[in-house]
């Protein structure tokens, strides 16, 4: 008798029904957003300008690489950079170990020459 008396009892129904189970994933769903908004869409946004960067550099801009050294591009390839760094030593990198530009490098030096003319 318990083991019949046990499984015959139905049970009642939950209160809230299907409600209640998507209640439960709201604050999951805000967490989500939240991360979007603070976290994942801003780094996009970096990884973008900074694409944008690498790819418009050209010979001439003083840039400085992701390993803190400065120097002015000499010649431009598909793939990899040469630097100089100081007069006549000269390093080859890649384009994507280049962490900025220097703030008006290019701008000031095409200013001169108009100015020179």
């Amino acid at each position: 008798m318990g083991v019949a008396y046990a499984m015959g009892q139905g049970g009642a129904a939950a209160p809230g029904g299907a409600a209640g189970g998507l209640a439960s994933f709201i604050p999951l769903i805000l967490m989500f957003v939240i991360f979007y908004f603070l976290l994942i869409r801003p780094q996009q946004k970096r990884t973008k300008e900074h694409r944008d960067m690498v790819s418009g550099l050209k010979k001439g801009d003083r840039i400085i690489t992701s390993g803190g050294i400065y120097g002015q591009i000499t010649a431009v390839d598909s793939d990899a950079l040469t630097v100089e760094i100081s007069d006549k030593v000269r390093i080859k990198l890649s384009r994507g170990n280049v962490a900025s530009l220097v703030a008006g490098s290019s701008q000031n030096q095409q200013t001169k020459k108009v100015s020179e003319s």
